[in-house]
């Protein structure tokens, strides 16, 4: 993951030479956390190895809601997207959705659903399938962090095991309004058990090694090809969240990413439908 410092725009003053199709141009743009979410969906099902799996394997979406985006992507259909996730951050507190509430996760056998529980359809797992899990925190070294509610780690804790075991795909869509300066430091203040005090439920922090991680950065890398740098954070007026990124290309490109930008402003904020 590329964290490198923002370069300058340059104007067309007189005596500066304008850029040609074959220099790189920079753009500048910001994306509320919603919108991150939707262009990490569209890029992450991008990807060769998730693109593999849905035409000949196995892919499960886990719970979440930027993997609750990827489910749309992959489904076509909308999805309410409170009720995907499990664990939340909602009304400044840790908690959950309602049980009765919830919906997915979704276990994709050849691109279309399979009735299966979780546990049954991970062990039919090979090398070749995916498993989707979105993320609570991510580092710069692109170490990607969840946190973990449930005592025995809960669909994560036998996700992660079983895919590292057998060498399947690992794939962690996870927003950068979620980065933080180090995950292994993070997990280490972590820990159910070891909170004396907490405004919400406890939880532990668990470090995914391995896995490829999707952050706005890659999303467009692999949608346009362009290279993203972050320069900023923050709003107000529902731009709470939001990342502001340099990205840099090929003119060409360069327009690619901000049309592809404009087709996604304006995706609403994640609320309780109901």
């Amino acid at each position: 993951m590329s964290f490198e410092a923002a370069m300058p725009v340059r104007g067309g003053s007189a005596g500066v030479p304008q850029p040609t199709e074959e220099q790189s141009v920079l753009g500048l743009l910001s994306l509320t956390p919603a919108e991150s979410k939707r262009l990490i969906a569209r890029a992450t099902v991008q990807l060769p190895e998730v693109r593999h799996a849905l035409s000949r394997g196995r892919v499960m979406v886990a719970a979440g809601t930027t993997t609750a985006y990827i489910a749309e992507e992959i489904m076509g259909t909308p999805i309410e997207k409170y009720r995907y996730a499990a664990g939340i951050i909602s009304q400044g507190t840790l908690t959950t959705t309602e049980a009765e509430e919830k919906i997915g996760p979704f276990c994709l056998y050849k691109g279309s659903p399979v009735e299966e529980a979780p546990r049954q359809f991970l062990e039919q797992f090979t090398a070749d399938d995916v498993f989707i899990k979105s993320a609570n925190a991510v580092d710069v070294q692109g170490m990607a962090g969840v946190l973990m509610a449930g005592l025995v780690g809960g669909t994560m804790g036998i996700a992660f095991a079983l895919v590292t075991a057998r060498g399947s795909h690992f794939v962690v869509p996870v927003g950068l309004e979620k980065l933080v300066p180090s995950v292994p430091d993070a997990a280490r203040k972590a820990g159910i058990l070891r909170f004396k005090y907490a405004l919400g439920m406890p939880v532990g922090l668990m470090p995914v090694v391995g896995a490829t991680v999707v952050t706005e950065i890659q999303a467009l890398r692999i949608l346009a090809d362009v290279q993203a740098t972050q320069i900023a954070a923050g709003g107000i007026h529902g731009s709470e969240g939001s990342v502001v990124l340099s990205i840099e290309g090929p003119d060409a490109q360069v327009s690619q990413a901000i049309e592809i930008i404009r087709q996604i402003k304006g995706e609403p904020a994640i609320r309780k439908e109901r």
